[in-house]
């Protein structure tokens, strides 16, 4: 989006209806300090949504970059974006990760669900299936991360086997996305999971105050949660808090979720914010004025946490579109400061060459972000770090000492980042064309994340279970 919006000259893009899920023609517009998503569908009438409210503004909130299209495609053009995803030639970016969900099972009942997991017993798919759809996915993505997801994935006893069989097939970033119960009553799981070759855990973490999870999660869980940083970190598994932001429910807390995270550092390597969308199961929340945008995130971390973060320490992203998310990566010290490194430190992802090569560096940062480092010193050593008062914990006799500045760094680092999907009220093509996020349907295509889980207001989905493939069809 290159043009600044006015509440004369709206910008065009294309949409969806949330009832009927037909592709249409949407504004974004600007009103006051609030932009919002207009949209009218010949049968069902007229949809506005907001989308950005508030400082830094959508306009500046950018980073143009040239469309990167894939080259190996699942999916033929016919019926247009988003009807036609594998990905399809038309997509203009390449993956940076793909996400395989392993079983629909889960051992919770959340009140808000992607993948709106958990109804009943479902066979799960065999090893030799899942070997299959990764196969395809690194052909066609090659060696993006690899996100293993549900449903809750640590039902399967197997789930290390499948960890290795990723790894064989050429996945070097592997991480977990799990509400993390198992990882908290079975020690010998995480230990198995990291002789496997996991990586990373995107650990479900809601907030620090049992209420918080009873709305969400249908029950107290901060204790297991806590334990389940634990035991992974004793497992050598680095651990990425990931708080699903509900207005009323904790968009009060996400202060309290960063002072915690850094009392769990260096296992915990950052959070990552994701305000809740409105696809899969959200109970009674319902989309509209409650939506939490990023803008309004960035201001709650500088306003929570007393200046510790500011607004101005974030950065676009370099992988997705802009308007998907934010960043920013730290370096904290033993008495609770944070340094920001900054979008230009050559740590940053965020480049205008997000494609090809640029991609790939997006693939890297991350993994070096989400890893706890090999080399880390024992956690009852590591009191020191590079910046501030402590730099002289790298000097020795006076001269910078390069390796172990480089570990400190490494062991040291905290990122702070925020995805803000996108659902049917507020779906934006334009964005969704630039997604770097895919899911490996179980037809062995990429789907862009936010289309697969997408789901009208009747409980319809485009992509996700073998019943839609029709209704793209019928409604194209």
């Amino acid at each position: 989006m290159d043009t600044v919006m006015n509440d004369t000259q709206p910008d065009v893009t294309e949409s969806l209806c949330p009832v009927c899920l037909r592709r249409i023609p949407a504004t974004r517009l600007l009103l006051g300090d609030e932009v919002f998503q207009d949209k009218t569908c010949e049968e069902h009438g007229s949809f506005r949504t907001l989308i950005w409210r508030g400082e830094p503004s959508m306009a500046e909130w950018r980073r143009p970059k040239a469309p990167v299209h894939p080259e190996i495609c699942y999916g033929t053009v016919d019926r247009g974006c988003p009807f036609d995803c594998g990905l399809c030639s038309t997509h203009e970016q390449m993956p940076c990760s793909v996400l395989l969900e392993v079983t629909d099972r889960c051992n919770l009942q959340c009140a808000v669900c992607f993948a709106d997991a958990g109804h009943g017993e479902t066979d799960d798919p065999s090893l030799e299936k899942i070997a299959t759809l990764l196969e395809r996915a690194m052909a066609a993505a090659g060696p993006c991360n690899l996100q293993l997801s549900g449903g809750e994935p640590t039902l399967r006893d197997d789930l290390p086997e499948i960890v290795a069989a990723a790894r064989r097939i050429g996945f070097s970033f592997i991480q977990l996305n799990t509400n993390g119960l198992r990882l908290a009553s079975d020690r010998n799981y995480a230990d198995r999971l990291s002789a496997a070759g996991l990586s990373s855990v995107f650990l479900q973490f809601d907030g620090v105050d049992d209420g918080i999870y009873r709305t969400l999660r249908g029950r107290a869980l901060l204790e297991q949660k806590l334990r389940a940083v634990r035991n992974a970190g004793e497992a050598g598994l680095g651990v990425v808090l990931v708080p699903t932001i509900v207005r009323g429910v904790n968009s009060d807390a996400i202060g309290a979720i960063v002072r915690q995270a850094l009392q769990l550092a260096p296992i915990v390597r950052g959070i990552h914010f994701q305000p809740v969308s409105y696809f899969g199961r959200f109970s009674e929340l319902s989309g509209g004025g409650d939506r939490v945008t990023l803008p309004e995130l960035m201001r709650c971390l500088e306003a929570q946490t007393g200046g510790l973060l500011k607004v101005a320490d974030f950065s676009p992203p370099g992988g997705e579109h802009a308007h998907c998310s934010f960043h920013a990566t730290y370096l904290y010290s033993a008495d609770g400061g944070l340094r920001p490194l900054g979008a230009t430190s050559g740590d940053s992802c965020c480049t205008a060459d997000c494609g090809g090569g640029g991609i790939r560096k997006t693939v890297d940062t991350v993994s070096r972000r989400w890893k706890l480092p090999s080399n880390r010193p024992p956690l009852s050593e590591q009191t020191a770090c590079c910046c501030g008062s402590s730099a002289d914990a790298v000097r020795v006799e006076g001269v910078l000492d390069l390796d172990v500045f480089l570990r400190e760094v490494a062991t040291r680092s905290f990122t702070i980042s925020a995805m803000a999907f996108q659902d049917a009220e507020n779906l934006d093509l334009e964005r969704l064309r630039g997604c770097c996020i895919s899911v490996i349907s179980t037809d062995g295509r990429l789907v862009p994340f936010c289309a697969y889980n997408l789901t009208g207001r009747d409980g319809r989905s485009l992509y996700r279970g073998a019943v839609n493939q029709g209704v793209r069809e019928d409604i194209a």
